[in-house]
């Protein structure tokens, strides 16, 4: 049980890390959009509303309980959020003019498409983080609500002894 509470800590570090990013990243693009240069504004406020989400829940869910196990369904359903910021921030790229989806190469400029890149980089690595703690929630889950051997009535019968 040790160990399934310290790779939990691991995971909500990254996700803290990754939403974090995302949120720097996301509101710097805000800002950018705000004055006056264009591009996805509706993209950038879902990315901004799911990184705080991410954040505040991840910070709360750092502490370790096992309760924190309990809420892989909330998990889950971040990992999907995280992973249409992803696919948002992905098709965005074909109207942006900043090269193909993974076509890296070029990006040291420290530019407008190299920090959109990297949000689309962290956003994945979110999701892959909150889908991963999704999976451990829901094995530690099943794993304490699993009978013992000594609860089980044989054919499920109760025992007259």
């Amino acid at each position: 049980m040790i160990l399934s509470r310290l790779v939990s800590i691991f995971l909500r570090f990254g996700q803290f890390v990754c939403a974090a990013v995302c949120l720097g990243l996301s509101a710097w693009f805000l800002h950018e959009i705000r004055h006056g240069s264009g591009g996805p504004r509706g993209r950038t406020i879902y990315i901004i509303v799911i990184a705080c989400v991410s954040v505040i829940t991840s910070l709360i869910w750092m502490i370790p309980f096992t309760f924190t196990f309990f809420h892989y369904p909330f998990d889950f359903i971040l990992s999907l959020a995280w992973f249409a910021a992803f696919g948002a921030l992905v098709e965005y790229i074909h109207d942006a003019n900043c090269g193909g989806v993974f076509h890296w190469g070029g990006l040291y400029r420290g530019g407008w498409c190299d920090k959109w890149k990297a949000n689309e980089a962290f956003a994945f690595i979110a999701a892959c983080f909150w889908l991963a703690s999704t999976l451990l929630g829901a094995w530690v889950f099943h794993k304490k609500t699993r009978p013992d051997g000594t609860s089980r009535s044989r054919f499920g019968r109760r025992s007259y002894v």
